[in-house]
């Protein structure tokens, strides 16, 4: 790995984080504390990573031309992905050109990229325990795989989206057609093709955020961040808290389970594993190569938080992930479809004790468009998710 140099000269370790929401943001802040030279990319102008980065630079990153252009123009030592919507076989294509080191490997970030990769290494190469599923390329096809086995109620999701979009559940045939068209709205690549499971009757679900970073031998080494509890509404988060308790020999199935899907996916960063947990029992879900939206409550809760821990172990220095207090995170929507938004109550909320917010400064707001989240540290997780959420609800955007 090249040593770390001097921003915006010969001297410099140049990295591009492809992808540049509220996760992007805080990867390239977290890169530039240990004094990186940034790129920010983004298929819209001003994205909030692109406001603090050294460049921002804004292109459609699923057009395969333009993506290896850029790339090949800014040279960067580090490609990091930090959305689905990539051109993936060009980030395998210059990686085995030797062009560019990609985060944590190209493959990972290709079988990552779609819901169908992730789900056939886990379930069909790991035989890691799974809900029962189907791909499906047509509301026929849907009705079909519902009808044969998966049953209701059951999910649906297309093969690639973020933050839940296009997810939902179907309690019976009156609903299927919403949800295959729902579906079709909300995939951002791959349109025509979506996963259904069949549901499992779970207890909760946890983020078990998981980097692998080189050790104190020179190898690199698996660890773990303690569980994350999570709240989701069609698919998308809207609080979590850390730690959330769990049966020890669920805990050691779910980092099994995750250190199983890491290693295979290889490379170095921090992994998001979303798992289904019941008693004992523990069923994997997904997994993003990249922070994950439910760890945003590491910012508060973590001596170094998951961006920390991402770029530390990409960049090849020890990490830690030890918790120095309870917390939870609770979302700020914007609530309305505008741009030039102001908040209003930012005083207020952070009136309330062992609370912070973070303003992503998106350009522009949509009704559930996540615009900022509120944060909350106290003795136990109770008290501190509803600071949370008491913060987050007084945080108001309005219009100008």
């Amino acid at each position: 790995m090249k040593n770390i140099g001097t921003p915006l000269s010969s001297a410099a370790l140049k990295v591009m984080v492809l992808g540049s929401g509220e996760l992007g943001k805080e990867v390239i802040i977290a890169l530039q504390r240990l004094g990186v030279e940034t790129i920010a990319v983004d298929r819209y102008d001003y994205a909030p990573g692109q406001q603090v980065a050294h460049h921002a630079r804004t292109i459609t990153m699923s057009d395969p031309s333009a993506l290896r252009e850029l790339i090949l123009k800014e040279k960067p030592d580090l490609v990091v992905p930090e959305i689905e919507a990539i051109a993936t076989p060009v980030l395998q294509e210059l990686e085995t050109a030797g062009v560019v080191r990609v985060i944590p490997t190209a493959r990972a970030a290709r079988l990552t990229m779609d819901r169908e990769g992730i789900r056939r290494l886990a379930a069909e190469t790991l035989g890691l325990p799974t809900s029962p599923y189907q791909f499906c390329n047509s509301l026929e096809e849907l009705q079909a795989a519902i009808e044969d086995g998966i049953g209701y109620p059951c999910v649906v999701k297309p093969v690639m989206s973020s933050s839940g979009k296009g997810q939902s559940k179907i309690d019976g045939p009156g609903d299927v057609k919403k949800a295959w068209d729902y579906a079709m709205a909300g995939g951002r690549v791959g349109h025509g093709r979506i996963i259904v499971e069949g549901f499992i009757d779970f207890d909760y679900e946890i983020t078990q955020l998981t980097v692998r970073a080189i050790g104190v031998n020179g190898e690199i080494e698996t660890q773990f961040c303690d569980p994350i509890g999570h709240v989701q509404v069609s698919g998308d988060y809207v609080e979590s808290w850390q730690p959330h308790p769990m049966h020890p020999k669920a805990l050691q199935r779910a980092r099994d389970i995750a250190k199983a899907v890491t290693d295979n996916l290889g490379g170095q960063g921090l992994f998001g594993v979303e798992l289904f947990v019941k008693g004992e029992q523990v069923w994997f879900s997904e997994v993003s190569p990249r922070p994950h939206d439910t760890g945003m409550v590491t910012m508060i809760t973590q001596w170094q938080n998951e961006f920390e821990l991402h770029a530390r172990a990409i960049l090849g220095l020890p990490v830690n992930t030890a918790i120095k207090s309870p917390g939870a995170s609770a979302v700020i929507y914007g609530g309305v479809d505008a741009k030039a938004l102001q908040f209003e109550g930012v005083a207020d909320a952070l009136s309330i004790p062992n609370t912070d917010i973070r303003l992503f400064g998106k350009p522009e707001s949509f009704v559930k468009r996540r615009m900022g989240v509120a944060l909350a540290f106290d003795a136990d997780v109770d008290l501190a998710r509803t600071k949370a959420k008491a913060a987050a609800s007084k945080v108001k955007p309005r219009i100008i």
